[in-house]
């Protein structure tokens, strides 16, 4: 299984997601960061992702090649990330093939309802990795 992690800015939510899903999944899964700049994706790399790539034309490119996509709600928002998404990429992550987990920040004012609303960041991507875990084992997993 193929996974993209994507972040921009400080790089810091990126990070915690790779380390998160190396440390679950070891090496049963391939790790690609996809960064809107090169300090995010230096990071998500350091954090123990296989590959790495930056901007646009990277995350426009591999997107369509993922089975699953990770990062902030922002990434499917033209110019969240304080400008840094660009809008090329939030068509191309949302109209991606691919799976995507969003974790469910407020700084881009969206709010899912049904979401327990501003729970710590640490427990929003513990519960997107248990949501990779039922994909990778397609046990209840959404329609691939």
């Amino acid at each position: 299984m193929r996974v993209a992690v994507i972040d921009g800015q400080g790089g810091g939510i990126g990070k915690a997601i790779v380390e998160k899903l190396r440390k679950t999944f070891e090496d049963h899964i391939e790790l690609i960061a996809l960064g809107t700049n090169s300090l995010a994706t230096s990071l998500m790399l350091k954090a123990g992702a296989d590959q790495g790539a930056t901007g646009e034309n990277a995350i426009v490119y591999n997107v369509s090649k993922v089975d699953v996509i990770l990062g902030p709600i922002g990434i499917i928002y033209a110019n969240s990330l304080l400008g840094e998404l660009t809008p090329l990429m939030a068509q191309a992550i949302a109209e991606s093939p691919a799976l995507k987990i969003l974790i469910p920040l407020n700084k881009c004012k969206i709010v899912v309802a049904g979401v327990e609303y501003n729970k710590p960041l640490p427990s929003y991507i513990d519960d997107a990795i248990e949501l990779v875990k039922v994909y990778h084992n397609d046990e209840e997993a959404p329609s691939k």
